[in-house]
């Protein structure tokens, strides 16, 4: 409190709005625990690939951006080193208790727990549990699957109810308030993923419809880890396709309804998805695909989906990052009794 002018002015400082409330704070700290541990398990994995390859260190840096590049054996894929980075970014943000850290840690526990399920599948056969008996690495790949599915239980357990719950605003917020602005860019970011998403089920569907895939094979492979054949803890290009279409459908159906929750989920699939589609135009331009896609119309139509996709993603990364308007940084926690001042 202060003296003004004969009254008094309450200048103490709001809550933090992009801070988790207090009593939610153990749940937030377990489930950032959880998701640096199983991000760290996966990065082990990387230095353990990296040490047991051929090429050297600078390989697979190299490697991560070009696909064309020899970074030798490597027990994940780019899926999985895209996300041990989000795992780590998001546990980072869970133990300093960030609101945004919710939903991005939920997605992440259900991607865990949707890798977990089809890997149970798999070991329903026992040609396939063989393998982790009599692989080397067998135990330390089963132990790496148990350490996500508990991941994914223990978070989903924990963030699910850990939900804020905003006071009724005295007042209609203004059309054009924090609360009105974060609506209007979270359905642009929405709008922008479940486009992505029609997208990318209509390259599936093309795929599948050429006549030179196995379509019940490849539907297995979604939810069966055996159908490769072999022990691989990369997820499959069926798992992939079929997974990264419905989790942009899924968040983009959530974030048109402008829930205020959903902005770490955007920034961080649309991180993971960025990533990969840049790793995918260096590949175009390093097999010369540029110059060659427009001489059929499947190569342009390639070309422009592929375009759209960059310019998406990075659009709902710049639009998800910025100092979030509406239920983010944009609100303002409850102060203390205001006193009118004298005039």
């Amino acid at each position: 409190m202060v003296m003004q002018d004969g009254g008094t002015v309450d200048v103490r400082p709001g809550a933090d709005p992009g801070r988790a409330a207090p009593e939610h704070s153990g749940a937030y700290l377990a489930s950032g625990l959880c998701l640096a541990l199983y991000g760290g398990a996966l990065l082990a994995w990387i230095l353990y690939g990296i040490a047991q390859g051929n090429g050297t260190a600078w390989d697979f840096v190299e490697g991560l951006f070009n696909p064309g590049a020899s970074t030798g054996a490597q027990a994940l894929g780019p899926y999985e080193w895209s996300f041990s980075v989000a795992f780590l970014a998001v546990a980072g943000l869970s133990l300093a208790q960030r609101r945004a850290a919710r939903s991005a840690a939920l997605f992440c526990a259900l991607l865990l727990l949707a890798v977990s399920l089809r890997e149970g599948v798999g070991l329903f056969h026992a040609a396939y549990r063989d393998q982790y008996s009599n692989d080397p690495l067998g135990g330390w790949a089963l132990a790496t699957r148990g350490l996500g599915l508990v991941t994914a239980l223990v978070v989903l357990a924990l963030l699910f109810p850990a939900a804020e719950r905003p006071a009724r605003p005295r007042v209609a917020p203004a059309p054009d308030g924090p609360e009105a602005r974060w609506r209007r860019l979270s359905r642009v970011c929405g709008v922008l993923f479940l486009i992505t998403a029609v997208i990318r089920v209509g390259w599936c569907v093309r795929d599948l419809t050429t006549g030179s895939t196995d379509i019940g094979r490849y539907l297995r492979g979604v939810v069966d880890g055996s159908v490769p054949g072999t022990l691989d803890l990369s997820a499959s290009v069926e798992f992939t396709t079929v997974g990264s279409a419905l989790a942009l459908l899924v968040v983009g159906v959530i974030a048109i309804r402008g829930r205020r929750d959903i902005r770490g989920a955007l920034l961080v699939f649309a991180a993971v998805e960025l990533y990969l589609t840049v790793r995918t135009v260096v590949w175009l331009a390093v097999t010369d695909f540029f110059s060659l896609s427009s001489e059929t119309p499947e190569g342009a139509l390639s070309m422009a989906t592929t375009a759209y996709a960059l310019a998406a993603m990075t659009s709902v990364v710049v639009l998800a990052t910025g100092r979030g308007p509406g239920g983010y940084d944009g609100m303002r926690g409850p102060v203390g009794p205001r006193v009118p001042t004298s005039e």
